[in-house]
């Protein structure tokens, strides 16, 4: 009898010890497009960390050894403490390192809004759990600002590059995190139905009393929370630690068994005295605590731009290498088609994202720049969200059976895609925002015209489609219920203008030619013969040398 070894073969090698960044066919034409060369140096680092195979192996187990709740110490005390995996607390250092949270107002200088959400673009691929509280660290700091004596007290160590992962109070850290804790199980998207309730206490500070349904990040140095004080709704910043190292009246009940990342702690709190310190004017919390939302949901477009790049690469790359029916799959013209049309979304939705952050570096300046990240803010939010789904599960397939298992990168991204369509508004809030911004904004309309006009006489596809789109928005703006496809139809637009401006023109005309066209039917792999679907599959294969 005779053993046989089996030998392993047509495998795919490990998409690892790359720059990221450099491999991205994208990014080297945005940071030129939109003055962020200055930080190019800094964003080559980060390309080579996020693509080192050790932050690859980090981010596996920090998903695959969860954080665990301490609600109590070995002696009955209640210390409600989260305990993460060493693998957690190394990834959040090498990205605060970098200034993911906070470059831009580090450094604000012309293009820092721009480099510092491609750091959040570039890490968000990898790991999307450590850059929750990233991002909400990084949106906080305007409402911080608002109140000098806060500002004081926590502005330097939310802008710190020094992560310190020790919970406990502020004057002992070299850095801090930012967490919000907004929605109730009785309201959700609906702020107003908030019950938890604030106690004045006389010297300056209130008292918070009440449950929160999704609080992220419950072990965050600081948080802002709404509670009602009286009738009307206010905006707190509350420390999670007292200064003698008490947790500050903060229950937390369980943490949340997520679909997505399963690295970071979503939890459900009581507060039971919570110290807190008003911020914003009395009554009007709502409106100071979704100030935030407008970096955020700008932040949340790039991380979900950053999610299906990583998708596509890891598609094409194995593409390249895998062969089936005597060719590598990367030369079957039905793959090539799938590939190049998966790589025009995520190259789509780059320029539109960026494009946006580019206008909140300029905003200062230029009225115009200020209002067109207003509006378009959600309008990215709500399409790339949206579009981040489709085309993981789509890069998924492309890998067959190898991509449905844990050890592949792609599970995290599968599991994570479908999260930022609900995070900071779901689908339906954030188009009616988009309504709103249309009718109550003087000049909103008029700023996007001149977006879109741009590029008009570049193409006569696209300047059919500009003018159908002058025709019906009046009536889709004044229906509520045409939103969604209003939303959708300017998002094409704001994209199809930014490609034929900055893109290749084969790409700006395959994205044209599918997504302004007739009959375009939503899935990928479907550009037409014209379109050299060879090429731009070959141009998504991420170089590593």
């Amino acid at each position: 009898m005779t053993s046989s070894v089996w030998q392993v073969s047509n495998q795919v090698p490990v998409l690892a010890e790359y720059d990221a960044f450099a491999a991205d066919p994208v990014l080297p034409s945005i940071v030129a497009a939109f003055g962020a060369d200055w930080a190019k140096e800094r964003l080559h680092e980060a390309g080579r960390t996020v693509g080192s195979a050790r932050v690859q192996e980090l981010a596996y187990l920090a998903n695959r050894y969860t954080p665990e709740l301490r609600a109590f110490d070995r002696f009955g005390n209640r210390i409600d403490e989260i305990a993460f995996h060493p693998a957690w607390h190394e990834l959040m250092g090498l990205a605060i390192g970098q200034e993911t949270h906070a470059l831009a107002w580090n450094r604000p200088e012309p293009g820092a809004q721009v480099a510092r959400a491609m750091l959040q673009y570039l890490w968000y691929g990898t790991e999307p759990g450590i850059c929750c509280p990233i991002n909400m660290t990084y949106a906080a700091v305007p409402v911080l600002k608002q109140d000098p004596l806060l500002w004081e007290q926590w502005g330097s160590l939310v802008t710190s590059n020094r992560y310190d992962p020790r919970q406990g109070p502020a004057h002992l850290k070299t850095g801090a995190t930012v967490g919000t804790a907004m929605t109730e199980t009785q309201g959700g998207s609906d702020l107003r139905q908030t019950q938890t309730y604030a106690e004045h206490n006389g010297d300056g500070t209130w008292s918070l009393h009440g449950r929160k349904w999704f609080f992220s990040v419950p072990h965050s140095d600081v948080f802002l929370t709404l509670a009602r004080t009286g009738e009307a709704i206010s905006c707190f910043v509350v420390p999670g630690w007292l200064p003698d190292g008490a947790r500050n009246g903060v229950a937390i009940q369980r943490l949340k068994e997520k679909v997505g990342n399963c690295s970071s702690a979503s939890s459900e709190v009581e507060f039971r005295g919570a110290i807190g310190h008003l911020i914003g004017e009395q009554g009007r919390g709502i409106r100071t605590g979704l100030s935030m939302n407008h970096n955020s949901r700008l932040d949340i477009a790039a991380a979900s731009a950053g999610l299906m790049r990583m998708a596509v690469s890891l598609a094409a790359h194995h593409a390249r290498h895998r062969r089936a029916f005597q060719k590598a799959l990367i030369d079957q013209p039905i793959m090539q088609n799938v590939l190049a049309d998966l790589a025009l979304e995520a190259e789509a939705a780059a320029w539109l994202a960026f494009r946006l952050f580019a206008a909140l570096d300029r905003q200062e300046e230029l009225a115009s720049e200020r209002l067109l990240a207003r509006v378009g803010a959600p309008i990215a939010k709500y399409w790339i969200t949206r579009r981040a789904p489709a085309l993981v599960a789509e890069a998924l397939e492309c890998h067959g059976g190898n991509g449905f298992i844990e050890e592949n990168p792609m599970a995290r991204l599968y599991r994570e895609a479908p999260l930022n369509a609900i995070w900071e508004g779901s689908g339906n809030v954030i188009c009616l925002d988009v309504l709103r911004s249309l009718a109550r904004e003087a000049g909103a309309v008029d700023v996007l015209r001149a977006e879109l006009m741009a590029a008009a006489g570049g193409d006569r596809r696209y300047d059919a489609a500009l003018k159908r789109l002058e025709d019906e928005l009046p009536e889709m703006m004044r229906n509520e219920g045409q939103a969604r496809r209003l939303t959708e139809w300017l998002a094409l637009m704001l994209q199809a203008s930014l490609l034929l401006r900055f893109a290749p023109p084969a790409v700006a005309d395959a994205f044209i030619v599918t997504r302004l066209g007739d009959g375009w039917s939503g899935q990928f792999g479907d550009l037409p013969p014209a379109v050299d679907a060879a090429a731009l599959a070959r141009r998504a294969v991420p170089a590593v040398s």
